[in-house]
């Protein structure tokens, strides 16, 4: 008959046990406080999760002429960004709280930007109101003339004008992952959320871009088939 391991020997072996047990639940507990907290720091913003589930109605709509809308998949909320308006007065992205906003980065040097600008304006002419606005920012650095020049010269007229001569919106919105060439389009719930967001440019003023933006506005008069 083999004889069982002395009373010294078991208790050790009964710690170590236990100990290895602790150490497994302070590792899981680790593991699951590092991703809420890896969540927590990319952006994810709880007061923004109805952002989320409007996007997911508006994404049916991402499709012909803005197909390349990305919606949103976790709540994000956009920076307060800084920019001008037409007479030089200081502004922020929250000075639009209550309005869904498209938000455009654009400059005279971005060749799709230019031809995008006509569309951007039909798209507040026709849509703009105390709910929604277009608002476009320049982002030139340089000769601050030449940006209301150009959109004077092909007749843009329902467009406000901001600028940001900086160009650090486009600096922030790239530090979250949101800006990467010209132009850069984003569609920001009035609590200033991200609802979708757009590289490159897009026929705004297409009965597919006001499908779209009247789904974010919560609008039935259109229907996904």
């Amino acid at each position: 008959m083999t004889e069982g391991p002395p009373p010294s020997f078991a208790k050790k072996r009964l710690a170590l046990v236990l100990a290895g047990g602790i150490a497994g639940v302070i590792a899981g507990l680790a593991g699951v406080y590092g991703i809420t907290a890896l969540t927590r720091n990319a952006g994810g913003d709880p007061t923004c999760l109805p952002a989320v589930e409007l996007a997911q109605k508006v994404a049916p709509f991402a499709r012909g002429e803005v197909a390349a809308v990305n919606v949103a998949k976790s709540p994000l909320k956009i920076p307060d960004l800084a920019f001008a308006d037409a007479a030089g007065k200081p502004l922020t992205l929250s000075d639009f709280r209550g309005r869904t906003v498209l938000l455009n980065l654009w400059a005279t040097w971005c060749v799709p930007c230019r031809k995008e600008m006509p569309t951007l304006d039909a798209l507040q002419g026709k849509m703009g109101g105390p709910g929604f606005e277009v608002v476009a920012v320049n982002i030139d650095t340089r000769d601050p003339d030449k940006p209301k020049e150009f959109l004077k010269q092909i007749g843009v007229r329902k467009l406000a004008y901001y600028a940001d001569p900086s160009a650090k919106t486009f600096q922030d919105l790239k530090s979250i992952g949101r800006a990467f060439g010209m132009p850069t389009t984003l569609l920001i719930d009035p609590h200033g959320c991200e609802i979708g967001t757009i590289a490159g440019p897009a026929e705004w003023a297409s009965e597919d871009a006001l499908k779209l933006i009247d789904a974010a506005l919560g609008g039935e008069r259109q229907s996904a088939r």
